[in-house]
């Protein structure tokens, strides 16, 4: 078959990207607005995304037969103001809904927060199924926890599948085993003291936090204050304080262990200022889940078997 080819859009500093790369499609076109995770992304793919999406007419985008974009989440976010189609960043959907429109690719795969599902008792997520269903999409959707693909971090994000024929296709299973702490933390001797808090900061959080935890450990502090020490890392955020997520209470982690509870290869190539690729980590994907999803997606468009529903249509048919 020849090469399908992708185009990923919101792409951050590719982490969708690296998912699909790995089921042999090709990406044709790109397009992030901050210019940080363009440096990013250009350090590590050679190309620099196109700015604001907004700004380019559909048309002009190359032909592709998969669409991928992790549109922005703040807008549906429970850390944000949850404002929807009222925010601007919500009703970026509408532009990846004229691109599905007029580029008539013949697959798409959305992610966003898990709060999508919910916001506005559902409304929202109703909306965007019936814009997309309307374009004449078969849909799928599902909410997938980043520690049931292989990295130490509780990251749900719903993500949404749909194809142009009514094909036959399953999300991924989680894996057998769940990765350690130990796994992807780097040696503390080996570590920048910059890293280190404040004799005041870990006295603090070892008066709050609660006895019995294990080692090694990342301490979460939540909105209320409380202190959570557990063996895996709650969902990186792209707006966190600097403590926000602490190594057993005494650090911050480094760029590289960020990198790797997002499950991105040891080969990527860190090109900004640690301010930065918080942010960038914080509003990017765990790579695994993106490989599972591609994998079943591209066995889905290779394989084209009809749906179990279409296949029973086909039974009914047959015997009438």
């Amino acid at each position: 078959m020849e090469k399908l080819k992708f185009i990923d859009l919101f792409a951050g500093i590719g982490g969708i990207r690296l998912g699909f790369e790995t089921q042999g499609v090709e990406c044709v076109f790109s397009s992030e607005w901050d210019k940080n995770a363009q440096d990013t992304y250009e350090a590590n793919f050679g190309e620099r995304p196109y700015g604001d999406i907004t700004q380019l007419a559909p048309g002009d985008i190359p032909d592709h037969d998969i669409l991928l974009a992790g549109f922005p989440c703040q807008a549906f976010s429970i850390c944000g103001d949850q404002k929807g189609f009222s925010d601007t960043r919500g009703t970026l959907f509408f532009n990846i809904e004229e691109v599905l429109r007029v580029k008539k690719p013949y697959a798409f795969m959305l992610e966003n927060v898990k709060n999508l599902r919910s916001h506005d008792k559902g409304r929202t997520f109703k909306t965007i199924v019936q814009h997309l269903e309307n374009l004449g999409y078969f849909v799928h959707h599902t909410v997938l926890n980043s520690l049931d693909f292989g990295v130490p971090q509780k990251r749900e994000r719903t993500i949404i599948v749909g194809f142009r024929e009514n094909i036959s296709f399953s999300f991924p299973k989680a894996t057998a085993s769940r990765a350690h702490l130990s796994d992807i933390l780097e040696d503390d001797s080996k570590i920048d003291k910059k890293f280190f808090v404040s004799d005041e900061i870990r006295e603090k959080r070892y008066k709050m936090v609660k006895p019995g935890f294990a080692t090694p450990s990342i301490w979460h502090e939540n909105k209320s204050g409380n202190i959570s020490a557990l063996e895996y890392s709650c969902a990186l955020r792209a707006g966190a304080s600097y403590n926000y997520l602490l190594i057993n209470g005494n650090r911050r982690p480094t760029p590289r262990e960020l990198l790797r509870i997002q499950g991105f290869p040891e080969s990527y190539k860190i090109t900004v200022c640690y301010t930065q690729i918080r942010k960038q980590l914080g509003n990017s994907v765990s790579v695994p889940v993106i490989k599972a999803v591609a994998k079943e997606m591209l066995r889905s468009i290779r394989e084209k078997q009809p749906s179990l529903s279409q296949e029973k249509q086909l039974s009914l048919w047959k015997e009438s």
